[in-house]
C-alpha cells in the first residue's frame, strides 16, 4: 500500500471561508485557524486527512447563490473532498488503517459519518492520492457522464473542453477506448500537445488562439456527435453550432462564467437544440452515489491494463490551500490538483 509518511499534530489546522467571492475565490477570502481535536462519536470515523482535493465546484460552494448545494457558511471550514487514514473507527464496516475518501473539508482532521463517506478501501491498489482524483469524483464523473449521457458509439466525433484537466484527460482516453475520435480544447499549446501525446486525443486545440474555430471545422468537417463540456459560455455557443443531428451535449461544468449574479446574457440556443434535435443533459456526480463502486472497479481495471493514465498536480502544506482555486482557474495546474498536508 502506497501511503506517504505523515504526522499527527496536536491541533487541527483549518482553512475557513471568511468572505464571499464574487467570482473565483482568492487567498484573501480565507483564513487559517487552529481548532482543538475532537473524539469521534458512535457512527463516526476520526480521520487524519492527507490529500485535500481542489475542484472547480468549490467556487460555487463559496459564493452565496442558488446552486445544487447550500453555500459554505462564513467562518466555517471550506467544503472539500479529501483522502485520509482512519485513526479511530466507531462506524461498522470501517476500521483503523483503512483509506477513506469523503467530505473532509480543508483541515488536518475530520469526523466523518456514513453520509460523509464516498468510498473506503482496506488495501489500495494505487497510491492513495489516486482516490481523490482518477478514482474519486473526477474519474467517476468522466466514466458515468460519458457512458450514460454521452452514449458513445464507434466512429463518432467527441469534443471535450478543458481536455487536459482532471476530468477531460480521462474522457479523451475513454472516447478513444470506445473507438471514437476525441478532439480537445485546452488553454495552452503545451497542454494541447499533452492531450495528443498522453491522453488519447486525435487533435487538441488551444482555444486562446484566434483561429481555433476554423481549425475545429477542419478537424470535424462533418460535425460533432458528443460535446463533453466543462466550461459553458462562448465555447459552448460555438460547439452547439457544430453539432450533428441527434448529437448529445453533456454539461459537467460552467467554468468560463465568472459570476451568475446577475445571470449572463448571450446567444439564444433554442433554435440549435430544436433544428439539430440535440440532447443536452446536466450531470452532477453526487446524484449517482449508488454507482460509485462499479465506476471505481471499471476505472481500476482500465488502469491495471494500461488503458488509462493520469497526472497529478500536488502542492505541499495546508498554507497552499487559500490560493489553490485561483491557480486552478488560471490553468496553472497540470493534472488533478491536490494539496498534501501530511
Amino acid at each position: 500500500m502506497s501511503v506517504p509518511a505523515y504526522d499527527c499534530p496536536d491541533r487541527n489546522r483549518q482553512v475557513l471561508l471568511i468572505e464571499r467571492p464574487t467570482g473565483v475565490p482568492q487567498p484573501e477570502h480565507f483564513r487559517l485557524a487552529d481548532a482543538p481535536l475532537e473524539a469521534p462519536e458512535d457512527g463516526e470515523l476520526w480521520v487524519r486527512n492527507l490529500f485535500l482535493s481542489v475542484d472547480p465546484a468549490q467556487r460555487g460552494w463559496a459564493v452565496d447563490v442558488k446552486n445544487y448545494s447550500a453555500p459554505v457558511g462564513l467562518g466555517s471550514v471550506m467544503r472539500a473532498l479529501g483522502v485520509g487514514m482512519v485513526l479511530e473507527s466507531r462506524l461498522p464496516g470501517v476500521r483503523a488503517g483503512d483509506v477513506v475518501y469523503g467530505w473532509t473539508g480543508w483541515q488536518d482532521y475530520s469526523r466523518l459519518d456514513a453520509s460523509s463517506l464516498l468510498s473506503s478501501v482496506r488495501q489500495p491498489s494505487l497510491p492513495i492520492s489516486a482516490y481523490a482524483g482518477i478514482l474519486g469524483i473526477n474519474g467517476m464523473t468522466a466514466w458515468l457522464a460519458f457512458s450514460n449521457l454521452g452514449r458513445p458509439r464507434p466512429g463518432e466525433t467527441v469534443l471535450v473542453s478543458t481536455a487536459a484537466g482532471a476530468v477531460g484527460s480521462i474522457v479523451g482516453q475513454l472516447a478513444q477506448a470506445e473507438g471514437c475520435r476525441p478532439l480537445g480544447l485546452t488553454g495552452s499549446d503545451a497542454k494541447a500537445e499533452t492531450c495528443v501525446s498522453r491522453f488519447g486525443y486525435e487533435v487538441a486545440l488551444n482555444y486562446k488562439t484566434a483561429d481555433w474555430r476554423e481549425r475545429l471545422d477542419s478537424a470535424a468537417p462533418d460535425g460533432i456527435d458528443i460535446f463533453f463540456d466543462n466550461v459553458g459560455g462562448e465555447i459552448l455557443d460555438s460547439a452547439l453550432r457544430r453539432m450533428r443531428t441527434a448529437g448529445r451535449v453533456v454539461q459537467c461544468g460552467t467554468a468560463s462564467i465568472a459570476s451568475w449574479d446577475p445571470p449572463p446574457v448571450g446567444l439564444r440556443n433554442e433554435r440549435e437544440l430544436l433544428s439539430r434535435r440535440l440532447s443536452w443533459n446536466g450531470f452532477v456526480i453526487f446524484d449517482h452515489r449508488a454507482d460509485f463502486p462499479s465506476a471505481i472497479a471499471r476505472l481500476e481495471a482500465l488502469i491495471g491494463r494500461g488503458r488509462l493514465v493520469y497526472d497529478e498536480d500536488i502542492e505541499t502544506g495546508i498554507e497552499a490551500a487559500p490560493g489553490a482555486l485561483r491557480r486552478l482557474y488560471a490553468g496553472e495546474n497540470v493534472g488533478k490538483k491536490m494539496i498534501f498536508i501530511g
